[in-house]
């Protein structure tokens, strides 16, 4: 197998529309946003026989706990008749040019968030090959996932009975409007909302330039949409929407808790929905969740929001880390600590 870095935005795309498991963390616009960061990245192919049967972007990750290479939801391995080669020796293969990058870039570990099925051969791949689980998830491991094969009125059947009322009660007040918008100052409504929904929940934010960069990045292929819901003329809840490979994906959300009353969200996602479907996807991801079994868990609430427009449930693998110097382990127990205290 050989391994050369891919250039080609059309070989990318099109090699990614032919993997089943597959997120907007894999587009060749996921890659631009991470420069647009400051971030170095790679975009490499494995190549069997000259066929490509697997890509991966790597972003070098410049933290205060440590420099690392990072591997959003990969590798993306193809869906083929033909024979390739095993998972186990595309990441094998991988791992090579890895090691060699991180001693390049003096980075102390490499760290992948795959958007491989969990189960037991995944599992053990992994584990064969030096990886540990990591303290903390990097992107949603855990989703909720949409079918859009069925027509509108089969998928508000297929809704909690509360998740439906809710929606069609919406559709009835005259005080709500959803309004869709690819205008980058509109950005500013959404973080003034998102800003109090961060000190509600307890989590990091984003920053403003950080959103404007994401949008930016999708925007030129109509990837993105900035959905607002208004009460009475005020923007009381917004989304960001990415739309990819035929699949919508809530990527950001945000409300005022003193409109939790009012069915503005749940307006709001159904439009979401209906927009994936004008755009032909097949599915809408909901994007992350927490487990059922943890009640106390910070997103407990939204899980049962997202879970109420139907679907099921996804679970990924745990983010993997390959030690590569003492310096990791400082990193170990720091994220550690630091997932215990919010709870996750």
């Amino acid at each position: 197998m050989d391994i050369k870095e891919i250039n080609n935005k059309e070989v990318w795309e099109g090699f990614s529309g032919q993997c089943e498991e597959k997120t907007f963390l894999n587009s060749w616009n996921w890659g631009e946003f991470q420069k647009r960061e400051g971030n170095k990245i790679w975009r490499l192919g494995i190549y069997d026989n000259e066929q490509l049967v697997a890509i991966i972007l790597i972003i070098k990750i410049r933290a205060r706990r440590g420099t690392f290479l990072f591997i959003p939801h990969g590798p993306n391995i193809i869906n083929s008749k033909f024979q390739i080669p095993n998972k186990f020796q595309i990441l094998n293969t991988l791992l090579i040019e890895l090691k060699e990058i991180a001693v390049r870039e003096k980075a102390s570990f490499v760290r992948i968030a795959p958007n491989w099925v969990k189960d037991e051969e995944n599992i053990k791949i992994f584990k064969d090959l030096g990886f540990i689980n990591a303290p903390i998830h990097m992107h949603a491991e855990t989703t909720w996932e949409l079918s859009l094969l069925p027509n509108e009125e089969e998928l508000l059947r297929g809704m909690r009975k509360t998740t439906r009322y809710l929606i069609k009660q919406a559709e009835k007040n005259k005080d709500i409007e959803i309004i869709q918008s690819q205008d980058i100052k509109d950005l500013e409504l959404f973080n003034r909302i998102y800003q109090e929904t961060v000190k509600r929940h307890r989590f990091v934010p984003f920053s403003l330039s950080y959103l404007q960069n994401q949008f930016f990045s999708f925007l030129p292929d109509n990837q993105i949409l900035l959905f607002l819901g208004k009460h009475k003329g005020e923007v009381v809840s917004s989304s960001i929407i990415i739309y990819w490979q035929g699949i919508g994906f809530y990527h950001h959300g945000a409300s005022l808790a003193k409109y939790n009353k009012i069915p503005v969200s749940y307006l709001l996602q159904w439009e979401v929905i209906k927009e994936a479907k004008k755009r032909n996807c097949k599915f809408y991801n909901f994007w992350g969740i927490a487990l059922e079994s943890n009640k106390k868990h910070p997103w407990s609430g939204l899980t049962l929001f997202k879970m109420g427009f139907g679907g099921y449930k996804k679970e990924y693998l745990k983010a993997q880390d390959l030690p590569l110097s003492k310096k990791y382990w400082l990193t170990y127990f720091f994220e550690k600590l630091r997932k215990t205290k919010r709870g996750l």
